[in-house]
């Protein structure tokens, strides 16, 4: 099981990486008929309303036996003092092991994480919470991703009947309908998250791709204008677009301007140079703002740098503090530092420079596309960030 962390995503990279190449060098058309569903879209039932008190719902949450969230790479010991040793940080998600609660410092806070999508497919709009290979997949993902947050005990991942990644390459009526239904489990999952956590514990909230783009819109329905906005220490919405007129002012939270400002958005996403962004642009531009207006060709995007912490912020690449590359061989992940900088452009986009020399496999996808790395290249700067921005807005509460 431990060497399908990575061989799984390299089969999942793969078909996405053909999704992208036929956007690339093929008719739009002839890509839908490829990878969107080909199935009539049907609609499923709210879950339960005690759906999501059954742990069987969540990829991680508190006190979860095999927690794929709690895992470290590797060498996490031998680059972080206080760490828990190498021999128990085994990417294997029924070997992944916690942190030392003893000897690394831990931050108050609730994290809520939303995958990205997990299901290529062509029979469905959107995944069963009965398919197993949809399941895996996200499983790794968290695993991957949200494993950066684990110096808090309280992350929790849900499950959730995600949209296919067909839903992203046509404005056909059923992908708003697969997205829709998908965004119904998340946010029903948050209101027992926000049941099941302390009542004053500060929040932080963090999805990517398609947990990003549901996260903007439960930030909108259940936080902005509400008391519980005054617990949110930060959203990560990484890896879709936000948009600084469409998107943010429905938010009821800023961009993150400075390392530690607080109650804010952190947002970007990442291409090394030169970029191709047809893809993403067309892909973006299916989707309307949270104002229900057409994002335009010309929509400006928040772009926090993950290295610094500012939005619009450069930094060179020996301020990256380590960024997770996968080890085909041996089943496991280690982190790297000082090689892969960052630079919000002109274009709203995280530029790492040319293609970094690190071995990441078939990962890349077309037109310098580093959307899979959106979080992992900048691992422990993003792993600095949380304990930073957390720290800084229980001072401020205090």
């Amino acid at each position: 099981m431990a060497r399908k962390f990575l061989y799984i995503v390299v089969g999942l990279t793969v078909l996405v990486m053909a999704v992208l190449f036929g956007l690339r060098f093929f008719a739009e058309d002839l890509t839908e008929i490829a990878f969107v569903p080909s199935a009539a879209f049907t609609d499923q039932p709210r879950l339960a309303d005690a759906s999501y008190e059954n742990p069987d719902m969540w990829l991680a949450r508190p006190g979860m036996a095999n927690d794929p969230a709690r895992w470290l790479p590797s060498n996490y010991a031998e680059l972080t003092s206080g760490a828990p040793s190498a021999e128990t940080s085994s990417p294997a998600s029924e070997a992944a092991t916690a942190a030392d609660p003893v000897t690394e410092k831990k931050v108050d806070a609730a994290v809520f994480f939303v995958h990205p999508t997990g299901l290529v497919s062509r029979t469905s709009w959107n995944a069963s919470l009965d398919d197993d290979v949809s399941r895996q997949r996200s499983r790794l993902f968290v695993q991957g991703m949200a494993s950066t947050f684990n110096t808090s005990p309280d992350i929790w991942a849900p499950r959730y009947r995600q949209a296919a990644i067909g839903a992203f390459l046509t404005d056909a009526p059923q992908a708003t309908q697969a997205l829709d239904l998908a965004y119904r489990d998340v946010a029903q999952a948050f209101d027992m998250f926000v049941k099941s956590i302390r009542p004053d514990q500060p929040i932080v909230l963090a999805g990517h791709s398609q947990g990003a783009f549901h996260l903007r819109r439960l930030i909108r329905d259940k936080i902005a204008g509400t008391p519980l906005a005054k617990r949110i220490a930060v959203a990560y919405v990484i890896g879709w677009p936000v948009s600084n007129d469409r998107d943010l002012p429905l938010m009821g939270m800023p961009a993150c301007k400075e390392p530690t400002s607080t109650g804010c958005v952190a947002s970007w996403l990442t291409f090394a140079d030169p970029p191709e962004t047809e893809m993403l642009l067309r892909a973006y531009a299916r989707r309307k703002g949270l104002d229900g207006q057409e994002v335009g060709e010309n929509s400006s995007f928040i772009c926090v740098n993950p290295i610094d912490g500012r939005e619009g912020g450069n930094a060179p690449a020996s301020a990256n503090l380590g960024t997770l590359v996968p080890d085909l061989s041996n089943g496991t992940g280690a982190l790297t530092r000082g090689v892969v900088p960052a630079s919000c452009g002109a274009d709203h986009l995280l530029h790492i420079g040319p293609p970094p020399p690190l071995d990441l496999g078939p990962y890349v996808l077309p037109g310098n596309n580093y959307h899979l790395f959106d979080m992992t290249l900048f691992w422990s700067n993003l792993r600095a960030d949380f304990a930073r921005r957390v720290d800084a807005f229980g001072a401020a509460r205090r």
